[in-house]
């Protein structure tokens, strides 16, 4: 049957791979904006800190992703964002990439970074009672956008 669709018997599924390496952890992945993608990073965040080795971060980590990735939302509604979770100089940093307008000046900036900073209470104290930091900060890019992160240390 012309144009017809063919399901094809499911693989056998392979044992599950053994744990990586902490120093293994390097995870990007595009989010496609809007308030779901909160639930994604979270998702994403658990698998990847039980896979690495580094459960111990998951709680503070998963709610970091969850508030960066929401803020991005806030501040740059339906507008694609990258996350990335990357072990690093013995701490995991979490980033988030969005693509919030560039501003027409260095004022406005600064009230908009001010407000954006303001939203992400939550992330701050949870960073701060883990010991890490968390910051926010322009793109660089000419059309504007964002990149904020958090860094936790084991």
């Amino acid at each position: 049957m012309k144009g017809a669709l063919r399901c094809l018997p499911a693989a056998a599924t392979a044992a599950e791979p053994p744990p990586s390496a902490t120093e293994n952890l390097s995870h990007s992945m595009l989010l496609p904006g809007g308030a779901h993608c909160a639930g994604l990073a979270r998702e994403a965040v658990h698998g990847l800190l039980g896979r690495h080795g580094l459960a111990e971060l998951r709680e503070t980590a998963v709610l970091a992703a969850s508030e960066l990735v929401s803020a991005a939302c806030r501040f740059t509604p339906d507008r694609e964002m990258a996350l990335r979770i990357r072990w690093q100089y013995d701490a995991l940093r979490i980033v988030v990439y969005d693509q919030h307008p560039a501003h027409r000046g260095p004022d406005e900036a600064e009230r908009c970074r001010d407000r954006r900073s303001r939203s992400m209470w939550l992330l701050a104290a949870a960073v701060d009672e883990h010991g890490g930091d968390w910051g926010l900060t322009p793109a660089l890019t000419s059309e504007g956008g964002a990149k904020s992160w958090a860094l936790l240390h084991r």
